[in-house]
């Protein structure tokens, strides 16, 4: 056998159906869509959640909430995650990124006070919570606000 003579078995491809091109190829004038009708029409066809007039579920359902689009929201971290960077002493958002400790800075970083500070280090960031800038402060650093 070469490869000249390879070539698909009886049965596995099969023709592709093109509509509209001529009364002698079974599939002209209508275009396989019967005749008038909504769904012969152009964009014809229910609407995607379509009931058959009864009332859709995304209607059914009671709406609840509040979504602020404009509320910032905030990459949380704790001081014992910023205790974790020993090398350096000026922590920025940069910094911890790099290190993984926050994977999208979304709006800002916020630093809260979960954990305990022991060296004085000088931190970045765009809100602090007061018991947060209490500890650092209590250790010698400062919180910056950004």
């Amino acid at each position: 056998m070469r490869i000249e003579d390879l070539k698909p078995s009886d049965g596995s491809r099969k023709k592709v159906k093109r509509v509209g091109r001529g009364i002698g190829s079974g599939h002209g004038k209508t275009s396989c869509k019967g005749h008038k009708g909504q769904k012969a029409r152009s964009g014809g066809g229910k609407g995607a959640g379509f009931e058959g007039g009864q009332m859709p579920l995304q209607r059914r359902l009671p709406k609840r909430g509040f979504k602020n689009h404009f509320a910032k929201e905030y990459a949380i971290v704790n001081l014992k995650d910023i205790m974790r960077i020993e090398d350096v002493d000026i922590i920025t958002p940069n910094v911890l990124f790099e290190r993984g400790i926050i994977k999208n800075p979304k709006d800002g970083i916020k630093v809260l006070s979960n954990g305990v500070i022991t060296r004085p280090i000088i931190i970045k960031a765009n809100a602090f919570s007061s018991a947060a800038s209490g500890k650092i402060a209590a250790a010698g650093g400062k919180a910056e606000t950004i």
